[in-house]
């Protein structure tokens, strides 16, 4: 085992029971993670059979703040992806020594370059023999729901945003996902940032008056949108700001045309990262028909209000693929990512063989 830089976050290795902790005896481990921009979600399961149809069991889960070094910074992201997996190798009473492959599925590894970041400091945690996997988010997101099959389109919009795609013959594309500064407009802190900059307007007297003005200094407990201005610097991280996006679906549903044209360009902007996924891919079919999964994944996608996001986004999307199917996650994308390292596991095995 290679010299921990933090070893505090390990030492609970040490209480273990047994040779090195495994926990029990001789059972293998995967760890799968999902890692975001708002969460990380890490989860422990055992390496045995499973059927397709049954989630596999689950030893520990465990979760912790913001993964996305371009977001937080590469230290902090590293931080937060060891003290998750930590906290979930605690919880299932087992040590690093029981792990046989862990696959982190990340927002912001955009690059071969922030999967050999990653690769690196993986190697620098775990024994020699584990294997390791490094996708963006989008790929467990996906697989979470086509239950492992990398087929099809998915739509990630919570604090960011990214469309993602795969065929059955391995070719895949994305598009969105570079962040709120490069143009991620129908991301949760794209909207939210629409509405402050439409308050600051309203306020100036260069756009027209809005509920929003006063929903959202009520909401942050502000007297007026000068102070907004301070707010916003004191802590401009993407999902402080994208807290703000209940506030401005109640405006729409309140007849706000401001906030209603704010969700309608959102809805465009979704739908176009899809559409634009679905045509490099060809997911569509040549004549725009075929059938293909569009998997839907985050907060702002949520059928929980009037003003439906998700909903309008599947209806703009199927005007031109009315072969879009919608598919809802059954599981969650850190046990999808543990499900992929798994796969990945199976089929080096069966070329070795």
């Amino acid at each position: 085992m290679k010299r921990d830089r933090k070893g505090e976050i390990w030492d609970f290795e040490h209480e273990l029971p047994g040779d090195g902790g495994s926990g029990g005896g001789d059972q293998k481990l995967i760890l799968g993670l999902d890692g975001g921009t708002t969460k990380t979600i890490c989860i422990c399961m055992p390496i045995i059979p499973f059927t397709p149809n049954h989630s596999p069991p689950v030893y520990a889960r465990a979760v912790a703040g913001c993964s996305n070094h371009n977001s937080v910074g590469e230290t902090a992201a590293r931080e937060t992806l060891e003290q998750v997996m930590a906290e979930a190798l605690s919880k299932s009473g087992c040590s690093r020594s029981a792990v046989r492959a862990v696959c982190l599925a990340v927002s912001g590894v955009n690059h071969p370059t922030d999967q050999q970041r990653i690769l690196d400091w993986l190697s620098d945690i775990f024994p020699n023999d584990v294997e390791y996997y490094v996708e963006n988010d989008a790929v467990a997101a996906l697989a979470s729901g086509t239950m492992g099959k990398l087929h099809g389109c998915v739509l990630i919009a919570g604090t960011g945003t990214i469309a993602y795609g795969y065929t059955e013959d391995g070719r895949e594309a994305r598009a969105s996902g570079a962040g709120p500064i490069l143009g991620d407009w129908g991301s949760g802190y794209g909207i939210a940032a629409k509405a402050l900059t439409s308050i600051i307007r309203a306020y100036d007297g260069r756009g027209p008056e809005t509920k929003l003005t006063y929903s959202i200094l009520h909401q942050l407990q502000l007297s007026s949108p000068d102070e907004l201005i301070g707010w916003t610097y004191a802590d401009p991280s993407w999902a402080r700001i994208a807290t703000l996006v209940p506030v401005v679906v109640s405006c729409a549903e309140a007849g706000d045309q401001v906030a209603n044209d704010i969700l309608l360009h959102t809805v465009q902007e979704l739908a176009s990262s899809v559409k634009a996924v679905v045509q490099r891919l060809g997911l569509c079919g040549k004549d725009g028909k075929d059938a293909f999964p569009l998997v839907m994944v985050g907060n702002v996608l949520e059928a929980n209000r009037r003003w439906d996001i998700g909903k309008e986004v599947i209806k703009c999307i199927s005007k031109d693929f009315p072969g879009t199917r919608l598919v809802r996650p059954k599981v969650e994308p850190a046990v999808e990512a543990a499900l992929l390292a798994w796969n990945y596991l199976i089929e080096q095995y069966q070329q070795e063989l």
